[in-house]
């Protein structure tokens, strides 16, 4: 279908908003409920929307491509203060179409995604990039506190979201992890490094803040949490004792099931055979998890290699150099006439310079390893351990609490029946049964609903997972990346290497020069050598 109507051409802006509500092209579809919303933007009457809506309307319950440049088109002839009629857009032809005022674009582009995922609550829609942007955090060391009895340790937490710069200590991010879990039992909430009281090294302290960021971005990029208050509140809250104020601001808050819209309609979510599914689901994961730790080993090792060799460079350079300052005078009886070792002395210094490079530039290469791809293969690991720790949690809370629940249910009725043929003695006593069996059937009604609104967000955890898994690509580039900057540095410092290497060799006038022979490696071809004794 052409873009263009019969009348007028078509502004970018609505090939703009067009990309906004339809980013698949195939369809040519705009939702109705995507372009109401889109149209309140104008601020126009409800009665003027419903005008330019009958216009427009195909009887479809859907827009086409052209029939969204209409509504635009009406929508700005409108806001002028002229009447919705479609024969003002003839006046327009050869002439580009007016644009309506409808706020940011980048707003509209949100507008549209909430629209498409309130209609669709069983499907996650956000891609990786989406859940990227949603916020990116920092968490860096600050100079240590003393306190009375122990040092403290400080972390500024910066949020590109909310533009925030926060002072937080270990125990903020621990009260911030208790009200996630308690607010939403039913999601990922990544596990937090481990508290070290006494002896905490630098090495150490270092680990846990590269492990705070991990956890701290795994919190701001679930589209839930993000939304959530409580991150909002550890993100901007600026006064101190956060762990105590957290805690108070958010007492007695409900968990999401209470709160949520879609708890009432929790089993209509929940699909047959999610049970099946999600035992396939974490089986998959398991496997993914495993060989994911496996080439987190991989790098980890590579990274240790890469700082030995760093540490053998560095060696090197220190005994060449202590070779270069060798003060012990060679005598006429040791050397004859031959003088080597003075002029191969003077050059071991420079030579021993671009060994010391290659030693900086082999501890370089160990930390690229360890904080782009070994940090990001930690931090999909994490993601996993959230998720394996959140099935974990739905099997030995929601599920058993019901299970347990329709048990005491089947106690009390067998103690209705004993009682019921124990005769009219025990009337009062079939009663309290009663009375309790509505009591215990009204619970299991709102554990069952639990029960399926918990399985609901193990599959959107899922879909989440998966969103995730395109890091994989990211770690892969990374991985190349680092490897070839790495190498390319590398080869810079040999190359310029060599040539001093070269300048060792005395030639036959006593001045450096170039080697007469030349060693053949086993299985080489034969290279000429200069006439000489051979051993």
């Amino acid at each position: 279908m052409a873009d263009e109507l019969a009348f007028g051409s078509i502004p970018s802006y609505y090939r703009e908003v067009y990309e906004i509500v339809c980013p698949n092209p195939a369809s040519q579809k705009i939702d109705r409920d995507v372009f109401v919303k889109i149209l309140m933007k104008s601020s126009l009457p409800k009665q003027t929307l419903s005008a330019i809506w009958d216009n427009v309307d195909n009887k479809s319950g859907y827009l086409t491509r052209n029939g969204l440049y209409k509504a635009l088109a009406l929508c700005a002839l409108a806001q002028q203060g002229k009447p919705v009629n479609d024969k003002l857009l003839e006046n327009y032809a050869g002439q580009e179409l007016p644009k309506p005022s409808l706020g940011d674009l980048s707003d509209l582009r949100i507008l549209s995604v909430q629209v498409k995922r309130e209609k669709s609550p069983t499907l996650l829609s956000y891609n990786y990039r989406e859940l990227v942007q949603l916020d990116s955090v920092q968490v860096a060391l600050v100079p240590e506190k003393k306190g009375l009895l122990l040092k403290h340790v400080e972390y500024e937490v910066k949020s590109e979201f909310y533009k925030t710069t926060v002072m937080r200590r270990y125990n903020d991010f621990g009260a911030l992890s208790d009200m996630l879990v308690s607010r939403f039992p039913y999601r990922m909430v990544p596990r937090l490094p481990p508290k070290k009281m006494i002896g905490a090294d630098r090495e150490f302290i270092e680990g846990r803040r590269k492990a705070l960021i991990r956890f701290l971005t795994l919190v701001v990029r679930h589209p839930t949490f993000h939304q959530s208050e409580i991150v909002k509140y550890f993100l901007t809250y600026q006064g101190s004792d956060m762990q105590h104020t957290i805690r108070q601001q958010f007492r007695g808050l409900p968990d999401e099931f209470v709160t949520s819209q879609l708890a009432a309609q929790a089993k209509d979510l929940v699909p047959m055979d999610t049970q099946i599914q999600l035992g396939n689901s974490r089986e998959q994961l398991r496997n993914l998890a495993n060989g994911l730790s496996q080439m987190k080993q991989v790098v980890d090792q590579m990274a240790v290699r890469s700082l030995s060799n760093a540490s053998d460079m560095l060696l090197f350079a220190k005994e060449l150099s202590g070779l270069s300052n060798e003060n012990q005078p060679a005598s006429t009886w040791a050397m004859g006439l031959n003088e080597t070792w003075p002029k191969i002395k003077g050059g071991l210094k420079a030579v021993a310079v671009e060994f010391a490079a290659l030693s900086d530039k082999y501890s370089t290469q160990g930390r690229r390893e360890v904080d782009t791809v070994g940090e990001k293969l930690a931090l999909i690991l994490d993601l996993l351990q959230a998720y394996k720790d959140l099935t974990e949690r739905h099997e030995k809370g929601v599920l058993r609490d019901h299970q347990a629940a329709l048990a005491k249910m089947g106690a009390i009725k067998k103690k209705k029946m004993s009682a019921t043929l124990g005769g009219g003695e025990k009337l009062g006593e079939v009663e309290q049964l009663e009375s309790r069996i509505l009591e215990q059937e009204s619970q299991i009604m709102t554990m069952e609903n639990r029960n399926y609104y918990s399985l609901h967000c193990l599959q959107m955890e899922t879909q989440l997972i998966h969103a995730n898994i395109e890091i994989l690509a990211d770690i892969m580039k990374a991985f190349a990346q680092a490897e070839l900057q790495g190498h390319k540095e590398l080869v810079k410092i040999w190359d310029q290497l060599e040539p001093k290497c070269s300048s060792l060799y005395v030639g036959s006038n006593g001045t450096p020069g170039s080697p007469t022979t030349t060693t053949t490696m086993p299985g080489s071809p034969t290279t000429p050598t200069s006439p000489g004794i051979r051993f």
